[in-house]
């Protein structure tokens, strides 16, 4: 009897920490990031910081673009749904699947329309802009004796620039297919629709010279990294992560292609509120999207946060001359028609 009276004390302490555990339950948002400097970046400048201010942890897994939709249309159609968020395409973005596997931001948007600190589509129904960037041609400039590369076409001259090449191999084949195609004479204002059956026969030329076939961003770095390519087309945030390092690299806005992510938050989210204000933070926050910006090199959604970025940094984005003059804006909507039939040939390609 007396074993048992003086256990109650116990159980009761036991319950009351039990009970004060869930009452004080750490919040949490799930989002998927590409990893590596990509991540780091992220966590540092932004993660990290709205965690200090809100007691919102934030969860970061690693996972290809490829890996983020297929998983994102998984989750929605077996209504298990583990993440909230992720970063897609800007094009993808646009596109009827991805409405079937994400919210509607459309009334999160209605306090951010108008704002003079924000790009006019910084906030859509399809997602809340993250940045802008550049897919391009990037090289070692200390491999070549005759001067060093500047359009597509030099890419495909194996006898000026000699070394192994590299293209991405996943789910949005059309940058390598419109590479292909302004290497072989068109015009960029003529390259939509593109002509599926000339880029592949342009490719044909140099596939016996493409070394490595990268399916991440950091695949595409590493490369680089191991000298494994002499010419790449890879992302210039990922560029930029091999200059800071200190490698001999380079890049020509001259043979690139104007991309940019949207935040998605996925129907269904477990943690939708909490993804809600990461979001609403980003935006808010000209100095966080500054800080990343300056470490991936990428053109923020707020003017404020170009101002604060350093002078460096600002002379490297793609300029309104530059996109006039040379950057490829890809045709969205012609893309997303046709993706599952430009998937399909490359699919048969690639084998």
């Amino acid at each position: 009897m007396k074993k048992r009276i003086e256990m109650k004390p116990l159980l009761l302490a036991a319950c009351l920490v039990l009970a004060g555990a869930g009452a004080h339950a750490e919040e949490q948002v799930v989002i998927a990031t590409t990893g590596g400097a990509y991540d780091s970046a992220l966590r540092t400048f932004w993660f990290e910081p709205f965690t200090e201010e809100t007691g919102i942890k934030v969860v970061s897994v690693a996972a290809t673009n490829a890996e983020m939709r297929a998983k994102a249309a998984a989750m929605v159609k077996t209504g298990n749904v583990t993440w909230d968020l992720y970063p897609d395409g800007e094009i993808q973005a646009n596109a009827e699947a991805h409405r079937l596997t994400s919210e509607d931001l459309t009334e999160f948007c209605k306090s951010l329309q108008g704002r003079p600190d924000l790009v006019e589509d910084a906030c859509v129904s399809g997602g809340a802009r993250l940045f802008s960037t550049a897919t391009l041609m990037a090289y070692d400039p200390t491999t070549f004796k005759d001067g060093t590369p500047s359009s597509w076409a030099d890419m495909w001259d194996q006898t000026r620039f000699p070394g192994g090449r590299s293209f991405p191999n996943f789910d949005d084949p059309w940058r390598v297919m419109a590479a292909a195609l302004l290497a072989d004479g068109v015009p960029r204002d003529k390259l939509f629709p593109l002509d599926i059956d000339r880029a592949l026969k342009k490719l044909d030329e140099i596939r016996p010279a493409i070394s490595l076939w990268w399916k991440t961003g950091d695949q595409s770095v590493q490369g680089f990294r191991n000298g494994d390519y002499s010419i790449g087309q890879i992302w210039l945030t990922r560029a930029n992560t091999l200059k800071a390092e200190g490698r001999h690299i380079a890049w020509s806005k001259q043979a690139s292609f104007l991309v940019g992510d949207r935040l998605t938050i996925i129907k269904g989210a477990p943690n939708r509120a909490n993804a809600e204000k990461l979001v609403s933070y980003w935006l808010d926050h000209p100095e966080t999207q500054a800080r990343v910006c300056e470490k991936l090199l990428c053109t923020p959604p707020s003017r404020k946060a170009i101002g604060l970025m350093s002078p460096a940094a600002r002379a490297a984005l793609p300029s309104d001359d530059d996109i006039t003059d040379y950057i490829v804006i890809p045709d969205a909507k012609w893309i997303n028609e046709n993706a599952a039939m430009m998937l399909e040939r490359w699919n048969a390609w690639i084998r």
